[in-house]
């Protein structure tokens, strides 16, 4: 079976598919709805060969159905029908979600995503538990507002830094995790990493993607 593996940031939108080597990929934001994603992937990935979609979404996802809408892009995502759009079954798991099933090594894992937003999820014994770290009190605000992007612009690296440090420090705490991953484009500003930590790589996204149809024949299935 080929999967074609959708992950879906607030910059930028990466694929990558069953045999290929390169990623590919364009820039989403504000602007970005569903039906204009599908176009341009269609375009992108018309040479290449897939049965089956994997997405990784920026938001709340139950059981393959979205329910939240995204904070760095346009409205419409909730109820849009991306099996009839690509033609496929479509798989459908929180970003953070979908990194941390391809980051995923034993026992129980919190991973944490530093991108535009900041994304979190658990993996206990192979089985993803999607959380919302990111939209908790934090401060003055929330902890994304400390911790994403914007953080990292209005507070400078070093300020940043140490908000990661004292949430890390926390979640540890309350979640006694067997390993904690640091993921997203921005887990490699961190001089030096938290300790107890690892970081992840956004390629694992793209593993964890395929994970996602892991026995698909079985009851079941994964996720």
């Amino acid at each position: 079976m080929n999967v074609l593996v959708i992950d879906i940031g607030g910059t930028n939108i990466k694929m990558l598919a069953t045999g290929q080597t390169e990623t590919r990929s364009f820039p989403s934001g504000l602007s970005m709805t569903p039906t204009r994603m599908v176009t341009e992937i269609k375009e992108l990935t018309k040479d290449w060969p897939y049965d089956v979609v994997s997405i990784g979404y920026p938001g709340v996802v139950k059981r393959n159905v979205i329910m939240t809408e995204p904070h760095n892009l346009a409205p419409g995502w909730i109820k849009f029908d991306f099996e009839k759009a690509f033609g496929r079954a479509v798989r459908k798991m929180n970003d953070a979600a979908m990194q941390a099933l391809g980051s995923y090594e034993q026992g129980i894992m919190l991973f944490i995503g530093l991108g535009t937003g900041l994304g979190s999820a658990v993996v206990a014994e192979g089985v993803v538990v999607p959380i919302e770290l990111g939209h908790l009190s934090f401060k003055r605000s929330t902890f994304e507002e400390y911790i994403g992007i914007r953080g990292l612009k209005r507070l400078g690296r070093k300020k940043w830094q140490g908000n990661v440090e004292l949430a890390v420090e926390r979640w540890i705490e309350g979640i006694l995790p067997d390993d904690v991953v640091l993921g997203g484009g921005n887990s490699k500003k961190l001089k030096p990493i938290p300790p107890g930590c690892r970081l992840g790589d956004n390629k694992f996204a793209f593993t964890g993607g395929f994970r996602m149809w892991e026995n698909a024949n079985e009851k079941g299935g994964r996720p």
